[in-house]
């Protein structure tokens, strides 16, 4: 892990509260954040430590470039902008004492990035990319985009013309990415619904099912590497896990994606990948027991999200040189506008309707658009920087 990646996560921060409790800070800073002219950019502050009550704490931003509000700093830069900016985000007292600073560069990327190249971009992930919706955000963003032609490649998504394909299926993790199978057949009707069967990474060879990246190309980017893949995956590997076992989930989780990797950069050794880190959940128990009741509480499903957070960065941040980046796009979600909300009565006997969210780990259409702009403004950096 750089210092860069976190000011203090290996000190124990203890914040007190006004009940007297003790919390600890867990900060998670990127080294760097990718903007691009146009494209608004946010850190929102609960994303980046672990609090339950993250909007009693005194924020204090610093940067010569955008905005600091109650619970974000955010930006939209222009072309005159393009270059690095410092920002540093503190957590200060009410006598304006630091309690804890983390320092990133803004990098926002010339718009002409990237100019005359033509790319293509693998997504691969759980039911956040099976939505569809991210990916048709990148799809709008390429489009608008004068500097570069991208194709978006997949056996799944929007389908017609569209040019929305990914890799994303609802529940999958990467277990299923690297180990499920069924023998001739790719889909089959499940409650009604078409569902995938195998991984699409999966060919039999030699009589047995293995992971081949290159029959996967040959039959959908005419067997040429792409140019980009990103990868969000975690939730359904640690969704259910606790204070008890998440470490093994994580350990479990981490050796599966370590054998897709693999087999990535077997049959695309150039390929630029990004590590998508695991993002936050809604803001409200709300959300949660909307979806699954007494099963599982925000605030543990938080931790668990911080906790895989924490470990990426250790185990695979500072991979550059093996073309492995982190992308993060957790910092760039809304969890309390981003996610979808329903108008409700506020009990059985009252007349009065209130705003309650309704799903855990599901963003709205604008939250679905931050992730997008995150995976966008990451390809933007990684083209300038070639």
């Amino acid at each position: 892990m750089t210092k860069a990646w976190t000011a203090a996560l290996l000190l124990a921060c203890m914040l007190p509260t006004p009940a007297g409790a003790q919390h600890e800070l867990r900060p998670i800073m990127p080294a760097e954040l990718y903007a691009v002219p146009g494209v608004e950019t946010n850190v929102y502050f609960d994303n980046i430590i672990l609090h339950p009550d993250s909007g009693s704490l005194i924020w204090d931003a610093d940067c010569a470039l955008g905005t600091q509000q109650e619970e974000r700093w955010t930006c939209v830069p222009t072309q005159g902008q393009a270059g690095d900016h410092p920002l540093t985000i503190r957590i200060v007292t009410p006598q304006m004492e630091p309690v804890l600073e983390m320092a990133t560069t803004v990098r926002v990327i010339d718009r002409a990035a990237g100019g005359g190249e033509q790319i293509t971009v693998l997504c691969v992930g759980d039911s956040l990319t099976a939505s569809s919706t991210y990916t048709r955000r990148l799809v709008e963003l390429f489009a608008a985009d004068d500097a570069v032609d991208a194709t978006l490649i997949g056996e799944s998504g929007a389908g017609a013309d569209s040019g929305n394909r990914h890799e994303g299926y609802g529940g999958w993790s990467c277990d299923r990415f690297v180990h499920n199978w069924a023998d001739g057949v790719d889909y089959a009707e499940v409650d009604g619904r078409t569902r995938r069967q195998r991984s699409p990474f999966l060919f039999e060879v030699e009589g047995e099912p293995r992971l081949d990246f290159q029959q996967y190309l040959d039959r959908n980017n005419a067997g040429r590497p792409p140019d980009f893949i990103t990868i969000l995956l975690g939730c359904n590997d640690t969704f259910s896990a606790d204070e008890t076992n998440i470490e093994e989930r994580i350990d479990a989780m981490f050796a599966n994606l370590d054998a897709l990797l693999a087999a990535f950069r077997a049959a695309a050794p150039d390929t630029e990948i990004g590590l998508l880190l695991l993002v936050p959940p809604a803001a409200s128990q709300d959300a949660f027991g909307a979806n699954y009741h007494c099963s599982q509480t925000r605030w543990q499903y938080r931790r668990n999200q911080h906790r895989v957070v924490e470990r990426e960065v250790e185990n695979y941040g500072r991979r550059g040189a093996e073309g492995l980046f982190l992308v993060p796009a957790f910092v760039n979600l809304d969890t309390v506008y981003g996610f979808p909300r329903a108008s409700v009565p506020a009990n059985a006997h009252a007349d009065l309707e209130i705003s309650r969210m309704t799903n855990g780990v599901h963003p709205a259409t604008p939250g679905y658009h931050q992730i997008g702009d995150a995976i966008y403004c990451w390809i933007k950096s990684r083209l300038a920087a070639r």
